[in-house]
C-alpha cells in the first residue's frame, strides 16, 4: 500500500481511459510510472467497487503475488518514482499478523484512515487470497470497532 500525499492509505493506481487503453494497459502504464517492474493481466483481477457520490468512480482491484526480490525492486523503485515525496509519502506494508494484546500489528494497522474503497479492497484480497486465517481477519476488524482502554478512561474522567 502506500501512504498518500493527504495522510489517507491506498494502493498505486489511477485513471485510466477506455478510449485509449484497456485497464491492464493502462494500470500497467500508470504503475510503470510509480513502480517499474510490475505487470499486471487480467488473471491477477479480483474484483470491481462503485463508489457512489457526486464523483462517481470505479475502483479496479488486481493483485499478483511477488517474490521477496520483486518486493524489495519495487520499494526501492517507488521512491525513485516520479509522484515520491509529492503524491506518495511512501510505501507501506500490511503486518499479516495480530500481537498478544489483540491490538498490535494488523487492528492497529486497520484503523488507519484509508482512500475510497481501499479498505475494503484490502479485507477482501486479505480474505479471498487466504493470507490471514478468516477468523484471525474478523478479529482484527472487530478489534478496531472497540474503544480504546484509554479512550473510555479519558472519557470517564471529562464528564
Amino acid at each position: 500500500m502506500q501512504m498518500r500525499f493527504d495522510g489517507l492509505l491506498g494502493f498505486p493506481g489511477g485513471f485510466v481511459d477506455r478510449r485509449y487503453w484497456s485497464l491492464e494497459d493502462g494500470l500497467n502504464r500508470v504503475l510503470g510510472l510509480g513502480l517499474g517492474c510490475v505487470r499486471l493481466t487480467e488473471a491477477d483481477y479480483l474484483c470491481s467497487h462503485l463508489t457512489e457520490g457526486p464523483h462517481r468512480v470505479v475502483a479496479h482491484f488486481y493483485a499478483r503475488q511477488l517474490t521477496l526480490e520483486e518486493l524489495h525492486t519495487i520499494e526501492i523503485s517507488a521512491v525513485h518514482s516520479r509522484d515520491h515525496g509529492m503524491e506518495v509519502m511512501g510505501m507501506v506494508r500490511v503486518p499479516l499478523y495480530t500481537q498478544k494484546d489483540r491490538m498490535g500489528g494488523l487492528p492497529n494497522f486497520l484503523a488507519n484512515s484509508f482512500v475510497g474503497t481501499a479498505k475494503f479492497q484490502l479485507l477482501f484480497a486479505l480474505k479471498i487470497l487466504n493470507m490471514v486465517p478468516e477468523e484471525k481477519l474478523a478479529e482484527a476488524v472487530a478489534a478496531t470497532q472497540r474503544p480504546k482502554k484509554g479512550a473510555l478512561d479519558h472519557a470517564g474522567g471529562a464528564a
